[in-house]
């Protein structure tokens, strides 16, 4: 059973890559070289000495430098807001706060460190050493909504491309599903017009012509609903219980006939569950093993059970079937069937349902499906 989204690989989606860390670390050094270059072409800083023209360099490389490591925390930041469930507007009030908050910070350092580098000049650019500068501070800010700008823009694409992904996800998997009715459809198929079946089902029939012509007829019409639903019903991944029963109970009709009044069928059902949807053909292929493997193993009268019933906690539904049989075997192949029925129900259900094949007290084999109550399909 797996869930269709999973909470480590979004956060593996969003974090921040080598490919990107190198391009930022690329564009604030072709930034810091631009700026650099264009000092260096200034004709007044030609006139300056070699230690001025030095000391503006590295300065250069320091701010850029603080940036490129400030993109981070702030690409990391905008992930995490945009994840945190809060309100748009309060987000927005908050990095406005924090983007206030680094520009102040940067003013601050980028003094400091100008005071430590342009000793000669104290008083020239950002001013003494801790000073703020109003017209740095609005250029400080300008640079953190630029940033916050590209950051907003990386999470819309990934969240665009992760509801892409997702889509493609989802229909993959509604055609998975979709393949598995049908090849559900298809054994059910199999299974009733299995030659062996239909030979016991129609000489059983044709014993009864003379002595009971009502009964062939509605034993031929019982067969014809079976196999007209089964080849009519294929896109229809749920039905109601009540729908499922019915097409239950002439099943059963079918199989009392080629028993010939060794099988006994009990059916169990909650009223208050007959409008609750199930899986299209669930119990078919459980009926199906029931009577193969318990039934039809035993000399004696075979019997079988169907109930339907609330959880404990009246969220879910459970499905069963009992026989009077020998019981599960050991090899744990439960057969095509069996196989598939668990694999539907994972697909529509997920981690919702439950199924298990396990011996009953006093003989037989219980086969129980648990899934969701619910009267509304399932998208």
């Amino acid at each position: 059973m797996t869930e269709m989204h999973d909470e480590p690989h979004t956060r593996d989606r969003f974090r921040l890559r080598p490919g990107e860390l190198l391009v930022i670390l690329v564009f604030w050094s072709f930034l810091a070289a631009l700026t650099v270059t264009g000092r260096l072409l200034d004709p007044r800083i030609a006139e300056v000495s070699d230690e001025l023209r030095i000391a503006l360099i590295s300065l250069a490389f320091i701010e850029y430098s603080t940036w490129a490591i400030l993109t981070v925390p702030i690409v990391w930041l905008v992930t995490q807001l945009s994840r945190s469930g809060k309100a748009r507007g309060a987000r927005i009030l908050l990095l406005v706060a924090i983007g206030i908050v680094v520009a102040l910070a940067v003013n601050v350092w980028i003094s400091t460190i100008r005071a430590h580098v342009l000793p000669l000049s104290p008083g020239r650019g950002r001013g003494s050493r801790g000073a703020i500068s109003p017209y740095e501070l609005v250029g400080d800010l300008i640079v953190y909504f630029a940033v916050l700008g590209a950051a907003l823009a990386r999470n819309y694409f990934l969240e665009s491309q992760a509801r892409s992904d997702e889509a493609k996800q989802l229909q993959a998997e509604a055609a998975t599903l979709q393949a598995q009715l049908v090849e559900a459809q298809l054994a059910v198929l199999q299974t009733q017009l299995n030659p062996h079946f239909l030979f016991n089902t129609l000489n059983a029939i044709s014993s009864l012509v003379e002595r009971d012509p009502r009964g062939v007829r509605r034993m031929i019409a019982r067969l014809s609903e079976l196999l007209r639903h089964t080849l009519e019903h294929t896109n229809e991944q749920e039905q109601s219980l009540e729908r499922e029963l019915e097409l239950l109970q002439r099943y059963f009709d079918i199989m009392e006939v080629r028993f010939q009044g060794r099988l006994e069928v009990v059916m169990k059902i909650d009223d208050d569950l007959r409008s609750a949807l199930v899986p299209n053909l669930i119990l078919q292929p459980l009926v199906e093993n029931a009577l193969k493997h318990g039934a039809s193993a035993i000399d004696g009268p075979g019997r079988i059970e169907v109930r339907a019933a609330r959880s404990g906690d009246g969220e879910s539904v459970v499905l069963s079937v009992r026989d009077n049989g020998p019981g599960p075997g050991d090899g744990g192949d439960h057969g095509v069937g069996l196989r598939n029925t668990t694999q539907r129900l994972i697909r529509l259900y997920g981690r919702q349902q439950r199924f298990s094949l396990r011996h009953a007290e006093g003989g037989g084999t219980i086969a129980e499906v648990t899934i969701p109550y619910h009267t509304e399909a399932v998208h």
